[in-house]
């Protein structure tokens, strides 16, 4: 009975590291950073404990299967891309609708509705999903052109992520959007990633 709780509580432990690596960024958005806070702390200290827990169990009773599942978990955390695959699924999921929030900003259709900010605009109720942080994009306008951020990191400040829409595949500068961006990266015809912390 021992050994059985042991190995569920390994799987869970380890189920939950996985899940909060994968959809940190989305809790985050849900809960805020500072909430975020305990909840990392909790499932990696049942996690630690877990894996403390099943190395004596492997020396006590030669049973490999739970700290096996905690080797692999931290393999997995370790050099698995958890949040380029979130982001690449992000992208793929969301593109043809930030493209048609990008057309009706080009047709005059959404315009910027933020009163004491010229550059924001919170989207429509069909469209917040598209960018974190609740919905609002920024535009950056230079001369004719106009690109279009999508976050999907609104920190505080200058932290923050997302995707840039220039409906020329003009990749953006380092200050562009208020930023100082640290990465930009092109993931498709006139897409960007971009990150300033």
């Amino acid at each position: 009975m021992k050994r059985n709780r042991l190995l569920l509580l390994s799987l869970i432990s380890s189920l939950l590291v996985i899940l909060v690596s994968f959809f940190q960024w989305n809790l985050v958005d849900i809960v805020t950073e500072f909430l975020m806070l305990p909840i990392w702390l909790f499932v990696y200290a049942f996690f630690i404990i877990m894996t403390v827990w099943a190395l004596i169990h492997l020396f006590k009773s030669r049973n490999w299967q739970p700290f096996f599942i905690q080797l692999i978990t931290i393999a997995l955390w370790l050099f698995f891309p958890f949040n380029q695959v979130n982001l690449d699924l992000n992208f793929k999921i969301h593109q043809d609708k930030r493209e048609e929030v990008a057309a009706k900003i080009e047709n005059g259709v959404i315009n910027p509705n933020v009163s004491d900010n010229p550059s924001l605009i919170q989207l429509p109720k069909e469209y917040t999903q598209l960018s974190k942080g609740g919905g609002a994009i920024v535009l950056e306008t230079k001369g004719k052109a106009k690109s279009i951020l999508f976050f999907t990191y609104r920190g505080m400040l200058d932290n923050f992520s997302g995707f840039v829409y220039d409906p020329n595949d003009n990749k953006p500068s380092k200050s562009d959007f208020d930023g100082d961006f640290k990465q930009i990266e092109k993931v498709h015809k006139n897409w960007y990633y971009v990150s300033s912390y």
